[in-house]
């Protein structure tokens, strides 16, 4: 296959699959189309790395709307999102591209997360440090992520909810998060180790260890 010159003007054919409220509740068909559609970039990417991570970054990005009317209460769809999302992070990140470009994906992904209500992308948060791939870029989103998520998470929080927080907060079991990538995890710790445990402590049901 001849490399792609210009990104934005390849066609996916998941694009058009994947419109705001394109499913209805049943969960078999989405499913079945999400699957077709990490084929689709899974066969780009042998031959264009970066073209099936700006793919990657679209499918993301397109997810929650397209899902928004499916019915999650049996954990399928669930399921087959996160699934989705171990499959597609190495995509992104494995490609060496230009910083501007990897801030460009990165900026649309949180876009993403942020407009996830249901929420079906979350885990993508706990990648967060895989995405950045540097100490760099991962300073810069510490920069963005901390005041916020300081606020969220300090003795005067009012509970409110940040889609950074995840993406700042290293928890268990996950990849590095963007600030715990830098060298200011004590920051992070300050914020958390006096209003409950820290949450490299906790489990991934939300409990003390």
């Amino acid at each position: 296959m001849k490399r792609t010159t210009s990104h934005t003007a390849h066609k996916w054919s998941f694009a058009t699959r994947f419109r705001r409220g394109a499913f209805s509740w049943k969960s078999a068909l989405p499913i079945q189309r999400l699957k077709e559609a990490l084929a689709e970039i899974r066969q780009i990417a042998r031959a264009d790395p970066v073209l099936a991570a700006d793919g990657a970054v679209a499918l993301l990005e397109k997810l929650s709307p397209a899902f928004e009317h499916v019915d999650s209460s049996s954990g399928a769809i669930g399921t087959a999102v996160n699934r989705a999302i171990d499959a597609l992070v190495p995509v992104i990140a494995g490609v060496d591209v230009p910083a501007p470009v990897r801030m460009r994906w990165l900026d649309r992904l949180f876009d993403a997360l942020q407009d996830d209500p249901m929420p079906y992308i979350e885990e993508l948060g706990d990648r967060w440090g895989d995405l950045c791939t540097s100490p760099a870029i991962a300073s810069s989103w510490a920069d963005r992520l901390l005041p916020v998520t300081a606020r969220v998470m300090g003795a005067e929080g009012l509970g409110e909810h940040f889609a950074g927080t995840t993406a700042c907060v290293r928890r268990h079991g996950a990849g590095a998060s963007s600030v715990c990538m830098t060298s200011r995890c004590s920051q992070v710790t300050r914020l958390t180790v006096p209003h409950g445990p820290r949450p490299d402590v906790l489990s991934s049901t939300g409990r003390s260890r």
